[in-house]
């Protein structure tokens, strides 16, 4: 697989990471759930469903920024973050 990891400042106040592959791609159902603490698609044993769950709490809950998920079933899936700039902000 393929992974595209860009960044760019979007205005004096924000940045924006996003993360991009070229996977299988997640259901709208699939999506809606990643951010779900114990979540996951791995087989049992394979994975805890922590990390997008705490990947969350830090950008949204401690940062204070935003992150999204762009996906469809065959068409890769790509995460975009966004981080303001101010770090007085920060928890």
């Amino acid at each position: 697989g393929k992974i595209i990891i860009s960044t760019s400042v979007i205005s004096r106040d924000w940045v924006r990471i996003c993360v991009k592959d070229n996977g299988k791609g997640m259901t709208t159902e699939m999506k809606n759930r990643i951010f779900e603490p114990f979540f996951t698609t791995k087989p049992v044993g394979e994975g805890t469903g922590l990390g997008l769950s705490i990947s969350y709490q830090i950008i949204v809950n401690q940062h204070r920024g935003k992150i999204d998920c762009l996906s469809q079933p065959g068409m890769g899936t790509e995460f975009v973050i966004q981080i303001p700039t101010d770090c007085s902000q920060y928890d």
